[in-house]
């Protein structure tokens, strides 16, 4: 049976990420930081102590990066992960930080977009990129995790094709289905096709394909998009996904609570 949770972020107020999730009587959570000042040893313990206080499990943590970051199709492309050879480094340095931090807290999966990847593996952008990739893949392994792609800034094929261009086995894929459809890349459930073997995570989110060339889809709560949640969530456990459904929804406030306790509801009969 799959488990629901939320994502939450890491914030000084270590504990009460940990307290929303238990507040709204989920079981699991993924952690997000892009603050790289708070990936200490000091405030994994206090995660760790957390979490086992509130019994809650820290199924992956989302590792941000620094510098310029701009959400659409038009410049993200020149600012978004590991794609821009300007930021390359730092942020692979940012990345490793996150995993030594996942370490700390004996979780595995270390997730974060990876930018635009080429869907031209010609580009002469993508051996660099890929060169990349293996390093962190690389440390990842030497700690024992799994370096996970989220979903939506490429099209499965393409990010098959970096999986396999990588050529480790310690990589896996977290799902983000509502991605997909708002960067224009795939129909998320026949993308279960291409690259559903290396789930190892699922942003449950929702949201429309774009209307327009330069901007994303709009996020939408769950339920009220185009996410064929009941045929996604079959599709997924045909695969062996027994992990969980990390709910996801990017705006704040009581609006946000609300939605999650709705897309809660919306999924307990699918699990």
């Amino acid at each position: 049976m799959l488990k629901l949770g939320i994502i939450v972020p890491l914030t000084e107020e270590v504990e009460a990420s940990i307290k929303k999730v238990k507040d709204l009587d989920l079981p699991t959570c993924q952690i997000a930081s892009w603050e790289s000042e708070l990936l200490t040893r000091e405030n994994a313990e206090r995660l760790r102590k957390a979490s086992r206080e509130y019994n809650i499990e820290i199924t992956g943590i989302w590792v941000g990066w620094p510098g310029p970051r701009v959400w659409n199709l038009i410049e993200g492309p020149l600012t978004l992960g590991l794609v821009p050879p300007e930021y390359r480094y730092v942020r692979l340095e940012a990345l490793k930080k996150g995993s030594d931090f996942a370490r700390f807290l004996n979780v595995d999966n270390v997730i974060t977009h990876i930018g635009f990847i080429p869907e031209n593996p010609n580009d002469p952008n993508y051996p660099g990129l890929i060169v990349a990739l293996r390093e962190i893949v690389r440390y990842c392994r030497l700690n024992k995790q799994y370096f996970c792609f989220e979903t939506g800034q490429e099209t499965p094929v393409t990010l098959l094709r970096a999986i396999e261009d990588i050529g480790m086995e310690n990589i896996g894929v977290n799902l983000d289905p509502a991605n997909l459809l708002m960067y224009g890349k795939a129909n998320p459930v026949d993308a279960l096709d291409i690259i559903g073997r290396f789930v190892r995570g699922v942003h449950a989110k929702d949201g429309e394909y774009p209307t327009g060339g330069r901007n994303l889809g709009i996020e939408k709560p769950l339920g009220e998009g185009r996410v064929n949640y009941p045929l996604f969530i079959s599709k997924l456990k045909d695969y062996g996904y027994n992990g969980a459904l990390t709910i996801e929804r990017e705006i704040s406030g009581e609006q946000q609570i609300k939605d999650i306790v709705k897309a809660k509801e919306f999924l307990t009969p699918l699990l």
